[in-house]
């Protein structure tokens, strides 16, 4: 089991900011596609924004031009820096690593929540 060790969550009012960081092991984390995924009350995990470990980023379309995924090579971490964030960013966020078509490990979550 590869740890993942998430940071950065909190409580914040609407259109704030936060950032999250998320620290791998250093071979895993060379080799790995690292992810942010986040899971509501009642919803489904859904990918937030990923990205590879040559830097190709996507994201999805709810966050686009509000989050940033980055991933700092040297410290083996990865962040999602949150803007204007909105009460329907309030989730669970879920840090990701995945180094194959199976294998891949998750951090244990870290709460977000966005105040109106």
């Amino acid at each position: 089991q590869v740890q993942l060790v998430e940071s950065g969550g909190g409580l914040v009012q609407s259109g704030g900011s936060l950032r999250l960081s998320c620290a791998a092991s250093r071979i895993i984390f060379s080799i790995s596609t690292m992810g942010w995924y986040r899971q509501a009350p009642g919803k489904q995990r859904e990918l937030v924004a990923a990205i590879t470990s040559g830097g190709t980023t996507n994201y999805a379309d709810s966050v686009k031009g509000r989050f940033t995924i980055s991933r700092d090579n040297a410290k083996n971490t990865v962040y999602l820096q949150m803007n204007s964030l909105k009460p329907e960013d309030t989730a669970v966020y879920y840090c990701n690593a995945k180094w194959s078509r199976v294998l891949e490990s998750w951090g244990q979550g870290t709460q977000v929540t966005v105040s109106s």
